[in-house]
């Protein structure tokens, strides 16, 4: 029989030149007492003296600095690294910009308890100040992705404020390569679904901050996320037998 391992959850927050956000995203993490990985993913050096101060003075937090910027994918790799070889059973993935309501981890944490082989995704409950072109791209990124897996299981893929657990994020990184840059939170979302690990989603509220610290190249990002969703539907073409038995079960 097997047996879960104790449930043993951390934070990790990707990082690249959020200087200005970053601590109070720290500070409003603080009082779940949980471990948190700030994964530096080659920030300039005012970012790091930034992250540098606040390593110093927060016992839980780890910062872990990337020689050179690699794409959330590759932050997020590391921090899953990190944290697996530390001990911990699932990660709460949540952004340094400070959209993310960290009021909401809590939820998460407890979805993730009661089943500790999900993911726990999230769907952004947005202002109304959000911009038209963010929701309709949302639309266009869900309707792929449920042709990817073949399921409606998947509401959002873009939110980067979710719950991982571990052991099948690691086993996923064994059998698929995962985009680093901005392509990363759907790819890995749709090929832990073909994984086989179950999928829920819980709602929360995301700010969204006019002139806030974007990394979006609209032009490059646009050409890599279109070349994610061919290779996902080629993907699931090749794996349709097993979605379609999968969706009949």
């Amino acid at each position: 029989m097997n047996r879960q391992p104790p449930f043993n959850p951390c934070i990790i927050v990707p990082i690249y030149n959020n200087r200005d956000t970053i601590r109070a995203v720290i500070t409003s993490v603080e009082p779940l007492h949980l471990p948190c990985l700030i994964v530096d993913d080659g920030s300039d050096d005012a970012t790091r003296q930034v992250l540098a101060g606040i390593g110093a003075a927060c016992d839980y937090v780890d910062v872990i600095t990337r020689p050179a910027n690699g794409g959330k994918g590759a932050a997020m790799r590391d921090g899953f690294t990190a944290a697996a070889d530390h001990g911990y059973t699932h990660a709460i993935q949540i952004d340094a910009d400070g959209q993310h309501d960290a009021d909401d981890i809590p939820r998460f944490l407890a979805a993730a308890r009661d089943a500790p082989d999900t993911l726990i995704l999230s769907r952004p409950l947005f202002d109304d100040d959000a911009p038209k072109a963010r929701r309709y791209g949302r639309l266009v990124t869900t309707f792929f992705v449920w042709l990817e897996t073949w399921s409606t299981d998947i509401k959002d893929t873009l939110c980067g404020f979710r719950c991982y657990p571990l052991d099948a994020v690691m086993r996923c990184y064994t059998r698929a390569a995962i985009g680093n840059g901005m392509v990363f939170d759907t790819e890995i979302a749709v090929h832990l679904y073909w994984q086989g690990t179950p999928v829920r989603t819980l709602d929360t509220h995301v700010t969204y901050t006019d002139g806030g610290l974007s990394h979006f190249d609209y032009i490059g990002d646009n050409l890599r996320i279109s070349w994610m969703h061919t290779k996902l539907i080629v993907g699931m073409l090749l794996r349709l037998p097993q979605l379609l038995a999968r969706k009949r079960g």
